[in-house]
């Protein structure tokens, strides 16, 4: 595995977060990215997939989002990363595995994961969901303009969404959260 590539990719995402220019401020990098990447890694590891592959789409899956919005952010970042990792002199067959694995994160596109990688990198994406509950309150108060009960209900709602999309796998290892969290919530 090259250490130096997921390294470059690692710290071109973060500075993309740093920027004033960035849709989500600084914040979306140690509460979501920093979260997708831990949880990719430790399936990838635990499941014998390509860590590398699946490294370098965590770092990637949203970088779209935070340069474009969040609309269409799975197709823009599946370009941004083609580029980047075609700079950096990444072979053609490894930008095809991650722009897969990037293009199929999210669970409200109903895509076909075709394979173990991407199936990976979206549990994780929505794993991520029950470490930050607070993030998705505040997205709920200030980008959406919910007031408390109608926060409450849509946080509720995404996490019971997120915990049925997921793996079997990724389900038993977050179970604990997403129990307490429906405890709280309910």
């Amino acid at each position: 595995m090259d250490e130096n590539i997921v390294e470059q990719i690692r710290k071109f995402v973060e500075e993309e977060c740093k920027k004033p220019s960035s849709k989500y401020g600084y914040e979306i990098y140690p509460f979501h990215f920093v979260l997708v990447h831990k949880y990719s890694k430790l399936l990838a590891e635990k499941f014998k997939a390509d860590v590398e592959i699946v490294e370098l789409a965590a770092w990637l899956h949203d970088v779209g989002s935070i340069i474009f919005g969040r609309d269409d952010h799975h197709l823009t970042s599946a370009k941004i990363a083609e580029k980047k990792l075609k700079e950096l002199n990444y072979s053609k067959e490894k930008i095809e595995r991650v722009k897969h694995c990037i293009l199929n994160h999210r669970g409200s596109q109903l895509n076909k994961r075709k394979s173990r990688e991407a199936q990976i990198v979206a549990d994780a994406d929505a794993m991520t969901h029950f470490d930050n509950i607070s993030g998705i309150f505040m997205a709920a108060f200030l980008y959406e303009n919910k007031n408390q009960g109608e926060a409450q209900d849509e946080v509720r709602e995404k996490l019971i969404r997120s915990y049925n999309k997921i793996s079997s796998e990724a389900q038993n290892l977050i179970k604990p959260k997403y129990n307490a969290a429906m405890l709280l919530l309910k």
